[in-house]
Order: structure tokens, then sequence, then C-alpha cells
């Protein structure tokens, strides 16, 4: 689009279906690999990815020229689909309804990066759901607790 000019960083943060520990080390960077490409695609740019084996953070750039619930609806069906043709589960894969999208000016990309990379040292002592709580907090965001990604049953 001529004479259009954003500056959109989104860190977005999705978990696997009843935070099921799936996502396993010997295939992560491949499925990170596969979503860096669905975003690249759509003409984002994704400045980290990183996750658990029950959910993943991606911090990007977001062009204008897409929605983010449209780009989350494709990335998650079409990672999910990528996992599932590719039968890297026992079963069939599939992310939990809805994500977090939260936005950071030019100058927190830096801290939101090493947060991102940090994922496995902060998790030997903080939940998903802690940090995810916590990080709705921080942001003063309200939320309905029953509608927070939903704990290990």
């Amino acid at each position: 689009m001529a004479n259009t000019y954003t500056q959109i960083h989104l860190h977005l943060v999705f978990a696997v279906k009843h935070r099921a520990a799936v996502i396993a080390p010997d295939w992560k960077y491949d499925l990170y690999g596969y979503m860096t490409g669905i975003i690249q695609n759509h003409s984002h740019k994704v400045l980290a990815i990183n996750g658990m084996p029950d959910h993943v953070h991606i911090l990007i750039g977001m062009r204008p020229t897409q929605s983010v619930s449209d780009l989350m609806q494709q990335l998650k069906q079409e990672s999910s689909g990528w996992i599932n043709d590719n039968r890297r589960t026992s079963h069939r894969f599939a992310w939990q309804e809805g994500y977090g999208a939260f936005s950071y000016s030019k100058s927190q990309l830096p801290a939101v990066i090493r947060y991102i990379d940090a994922q496995e040292e902060h998790h030997r002592t903080r939940s998903f759901i802690d940090e995810y709580s916590r990080m709705l907090d921080t942001l003063g965001i309200d939320y309905d607790e029953r509608y927070v990604f939903k704990p290990l049953a």
C-alpha cells in the first residue's frame, strides 16, 4: 500500500489443546521453521520463536495487510495440519482455542526476544499458567480465569 507506514510488533502466545506436552525436542525446530514460513508467506517478519512442549511464543513484525485473527487462524490450522500429516504425535494434534497477542514498541523488542529465547530456563520454576496470568496482569489486561488456557487435567 502506497504511503502506508507502520511499526507493529506483536508477541503471540498459544497452547496445545488441553496443554498436552507433545511438541518434542526432536521436531520442535522443524515446527518453528514451518510456522516461520507461514508467517513470512503473509509478508510478516518473525523476530523470535520458541516454546515448550505445551505452548509457543512468537514475536513478529506485522504488516497491516491481514488481521491478527486471520493470521492466527491460518498459523494454527496450517501448523496442526503439518504436525498431523507428518505424524509427529501418536494422536490427532490440535491447538487450544484462543491466543494472546501483545503489542510492544521497538525499544522493548530486545527484552521480549530475550524472554522468548529463555523459555526453557524460566519454565524450570514457573508453570505456563503462572507465566501467562502474570503476563496478562503485568500488561493490565482484564481476563476471566475460566477462559485462560486451561491447566492440565
